[in-house]
């Protein structure tokens, strides 16, 4: 399979500054056809959705192919694409919404190897309810966390369920459709946070067998807000809070107030954009998505593999990525030095690999890191073989500053 990273990277305008980015997982840099879309929807007439003048064709339209699009990346029903401003004000949401029907003696899992946006949502709707919160542990030595982690903590009293189907932290994928398996053997709601996992792996909902999947559009391409995909059916079953003359309909109920249509414009355009790397022209969107991330991910793990022998011949370097199954982000320290430190010298030389636990606090402090974390080195679908040698200079660059200090 062919992968044009060179065209790729010729349409993302950010790229021409130069800067090598490893910080695809906090958010990517955005393909010129994302910034067109976002700028043609606002050239044209825009008004509140409906199908009178231009303006409220124009933002109906908008809507609907966004849905449509979304429901292609996710293999979603778009009857069950939700949008918010983001994952995490998402998951709040509907965890008010969610606990609305849970009362004492009732439970919640949540995992430590988690973002906190899908850990502190639940707690704080258990502790409203009175309901108990159980906590799946993970494997700090190898950064598992596996399907017995969670039966271990799973009961005829759990109502949920809320796991990440990749760490932000330390790129780990859980064995999602098996956790399904056991969480809805007990009745319960499997909500997956899938963040990470999106724009890395192809998702298929069904398959994974989430009851709830909440992504981030710019973490894959697109622009700033978020999104939940479900069954229209289970979406029928909630009430949630709204104002009184905002329609009832699924899942426009779930929208509080007006959507922001250049974003979703931008997104629509995001995921036809992914849906052009792969093999070729032919085919449904999905079909298209599907081999595309075949693609994204034979590309990412070639430099992931090298990125990981390259750092194992640095001394002093650890890796905390180590999960046989994990997407290509790296969280790694080093012996007697600080990763801020490592962030600010590859920063002076044009290479942008952040540190610090990025809200993946409990994962932080369960690896012994605390609230620092660690230097997180994340690869995206633009990521050059020419980046990845220029973080290993860096770094050996800032180890080798280390020796000269010391003698």
């Amino acid at each position: 399979m062919t992968y044009d990273l060179t065209a790729l990277r010729t349409r993302i305008p950010a790229l021409a500054v130069g800067t090598a980015h490893f910080d695809g997982p906090g958010g990517t840099q955005t393909p010129l056809p994302v910034i067109e879309a976002i700028a043609a929807t606002l050239s044209r007439p825009l008004s509140v959705r409906g199908d009178g003048l231009p303006g409220e064709r124009n933002a109906e339209t908008v809507v609907v192919e966004a849905r449509r699009a979304m429901a292609d990346l996710l293999g979603a029903d778009p009857a069950g694409i939700v949008f918010g401003r983001s994952a995490t004000q998402l998951t709040y949401d509907f965890s008010r919404t969610l606990a609305a029907t849970w009362s004492p003696g009732d439970e919640v899992v949540v995992t430590r190897l988690d973002h906190d946006a899908n850990i502190r949502p639940w707690v704080q709707a258990a502790e409203r309810t009175g309901s108990t919160v159980r906590r799946a542990d993970f494997d700090p030595a190898t950064g598992e966390l596996t399907a017995d982690d969670i039966r271990a903590v799973v009961s005829g009293r759990t109502r949920l369920v809320a796991v990440t189907a990749a760490s932000n932290l330390i790129g780990t994928m859980p064995p999602i459709a098996e956790i399904a398996r056991i969480t809805h053997e007990a009745g319960a709601l499997l909500y997956v946070d899938g963040v990470h996992y999106a724009a890395h792996a192809p998702v298929d909902i069904e398959a994974l067998g989430a009851d709830f999947l909440v992504c981030s559009p710019y973490k894959f391409l697109g622009p700033h807000h978020g999104v939940l995909a479900a069954r229209p059916e289970l979406l029928e079953t909630l009430r949630p809070d709204k104002l009184l003359p905002s329609t009832d309909v699924v899942p426009e109920r779930f929208e509080l107030g007006t959507l922001p249509y250049e974003f979703l414009a931008g997104t629509r355009a995001a995921v036809d954009f992914l849906a052009g790397l792969g093999a070729g022209p032919g085919g449904s969107r999905r079909e298209r998505l599907t081999s595309a991330f075949e693609a994204i991910e034979e590309h990412e793990g070639v430099l992931r593999d090298r990125l990981e022998k390259g750092l194992a011949a640095l001394p002093g370097v650890t890796v905390h990525s180590r999960a046989a199954r994990r997407t290509p982000t790296l969280l790694i320290t080093f012996d007697g030095r600080s990763t801020t430190d490592a962030y600010r010298f590859l920063a002076e030389r044009g290479v942008h690999a952040p540190s610090g636990s990025f809200y993946a606090l409990e994962a932080s402090h369960r690896l012994g890191l605390g609230d620092t974390g660690g230097l997180r080195v994340g690869l995206a679908p633009y990521t050059s073989g020419e980046d990845v040698d220029r973080l290993l200079t860096g770094l050996s660059g800032f180890l080798e500053r280390r020796t000269d200090a010391h003698g």
